[in-house]
C-alpha cells in the first residue's frame, strides 16, 4: 500500500505521504492510550466476574455493599443482611472488597517522625536531667 501511494502520486509523493502521516500518528496514539488500556480493563472486571464465589465480599454498581450467598450461571446471590438476599445480573457486581486495609504510606511516615521526635525529646530531657 506504501508503495502504491508513493506510485500514483508521481512527482508529488512526497506531500501525499506527508498528509497521511498525521492521520497514523493520531490513530496510533488513540490506540496506545484509550482503545488498549479500556480492553485491559475490561478484560481484568470479566475476568473478576468469573471468579465470583461464595463468601465474597462485593459492592454493586449501584452502591450496595454484601456477601457472595451463592452463584448461578447469569445472576448472584447476594446476601445484605441477616434475612436478605438479593439476585443481581453478574454485570451488576462492580467489585470484590477485599478484607485487607492498604497502608497509608504518609500516616506510617507521620508515625516514624513521631516516634523519633518522642526518642529525641526524651534523649534530650535526660541530657538536662545530668547537667543539673
Amino acid at each position: 500500500m506504501f508503495l502504491s501511494l508513493l506510485q500514483a502520486a508521481g512527482p508529488s509523493g512526497g506531500q501525499t505521504l506527508m498528509s497521511v502521516v498525521p492521520f497514523l500518528l493520531i490513530i496510533a496514539i488513540f490506540y496506545f492510550f484509550i482503545i488498549r488500556p479500556q480492553n485491559k480493563k475490561q478484560k481484568e472486571t470479566q475476568k473478576m466476574i468469573d471468579a465470583l464465589k461464595k463468601g465474597d465480599k462485593v459492592v454493586t454498581i449501584g452502591g450496595i455493599h454484601g456477601v457472595v450467598s451463592s452463584t448461578k450461571e447469569k445472576t448472584v446471590i447476594v446476601k445484605v443482611d441477616e434475612n436478605v438476599k438479593i439476585e443481581f445480573n453478574r454485570s451488576a457486581i462492580s467489585g470484590v472488597v477485599s478484607d485487607a486495609k492498604p497502608e497509608n504510606k504518609n500516616a506510617k511516615k507521620a508515625d516514624e517522625s513521631t516516634e523519633k521526635g518522642e526518642a529525641n525529646a526524651s534523649t534530650e530531657s535526660s541530657g538536662s536531667e545530668k547537667a543539673e
